[in-house]
């Protein structure tokens, strides 16, 4: 399984890395996942929003088409220069995502980088969670927000602010996977996952996600 984890200019730090580092750590135990970092506009030295820079050698579109894309936020609340809302303005990132995702990829997001999907055309009357300094925006986009830690809509996967990129991607773990895995990445990280996993029940629809079912 292919798993692109993306960054760009003023993407939060730990939105981005967590979940590498559960991946990557899931991948040594046996997880049947290819781990790399994607980035855009352009490849080369990245800035993240509190100055961490990062070199990154494989652009957002390029190499083999992903199973599943990991989208940080970060900029989007206080309209920083670079960010998610500077992304979302300049258009190329959630035009690649919608791209992707009309071929089948599945996109997960962390925090803001669920309006970048918003951007992109994948949330309307979907199931998704935000920071909840941003949850008024993704609902203005016509989102269906769900008030749980990580919300699983199928090809569609968005968790919290900041930290809860460690529970989504436990829970990715889990999912594509084993619970196994999970569970021992968990220790091995002395990590423990907070909050519910929302999923949609199998008589439940998408335009009520409050019939779902919570799972832990």
């Amino acid at each position: 399984m292919q798993i692109d984890v993306l960054l760009y200019p003023g993407f939060d730090e730990l939105d981005a890395i967590a979940p590498f580092e559960v991946l990557m750590n899931a991948a040594s135990r046996g997880a049947p996942f290819e781990v790399r970092l994607v980035a855009a506009p352009a490849t080369g030295e990245i800035v993240a929003a509190h100055g961490l820079r990062l070199r990154c050698d494989a652009k957002l579109g390029s190499g083999p088409r992903p199973d599943l894309i990991v989208v940080p936020g970060g900029g989007w609340i206080d309209g920083s220069a670079a960010g998610a809302r500077a992304e979302v303005n300049r258009g190329e990132i959630p035009a690649l995502l919608a791209e992707y995702h009309r071929a089948g990829v599945t996109i997960a997001a962390v925090c803001t980088g669920a309006m970048l999907l918003s951007a992109a055309g994948i949330l309307g009357g979907r199931a998704a969670i935000t920071h909840h300094g941003a949850i008024d925006d993704l609902a203005a986009a016509g989102a269906n927000v769900v008030r749980a830690r990580v919300v699983d809509d199928g090809d569609v996967i968005t968790a919290g602010g900041v930290t809860s990129g460690l529970d989504l991607s436990l829970w990715l773990v889990e999912r594509f996977a084993a619970p196994a895995i999970a569970l021992a990445v968990e220790q091995q990280m002395e990590y423990e996952r907070r909050g519910v996993v929302w999923r949609p029940s199998p008589t439940s629809s998408k335009q009520a996600p409050a019939s779902a079912e919570l799972r832990r």
